[in-house]
């Protein structure tokens, strides 16, 4: 029985993932997926994958992720599983690449500038 080890990426968030056959226990951070990740979309977010490979409940997950917010984190998480489906069973690729879960999302946060208030957005202008 082999474990497959994947990482995924989304913003700041990181994600590693273990995936061996199982019976479809999902663990990030040692809570189970429903206490981590508490709303039906992160969830949904999280599962994707599988939906579209038609493989829930095959396989046991052990996830751990840090930084960014939950959003990103489950996008990252959902990466790192895409890339896991692949390396088992290459047949996935074309599936998971039409729904574009093997792509890193490469959009991060602007950085501030210096004379500004945010990265794009200026000090309110006083005319006198």
């Amino acid at each position: 029985m082999e474990i497959i080890n994947t990482i995924g990426r989304r913003k700041t968030s990181v994600a590693r993932l273990y995936m061996q056959s199982g019976k479809g226990a999902i663990t990030v951070n040692t809570k189970d997926v429903k206490d981590y990740f508490p709303t039906e979309i992160l969830q949904a977010i999280v599962n994707q994958p599988f939906a579209t490979t038609k493989t829930e409940g095959s396989f046991d997950l052990k996830v751990n992720v840090d930084g960014g917010g939950v959003a990103g984190q489950a996008e990252a998480v959902r990466l790192a599983i895409a890339r896991a489906l692949c390396e088992l069973d290459p047949e996935h690729r074309p599936a998971l690449k039409a729904e574009g879960f093997l792509t890193r999302d490469p959009r991060m946060v602007e950085r501030k500038k210096y004379g500004r208030r945010k990265a794009r957005r200026a000090f309110q202008f006083s005319k006198r």
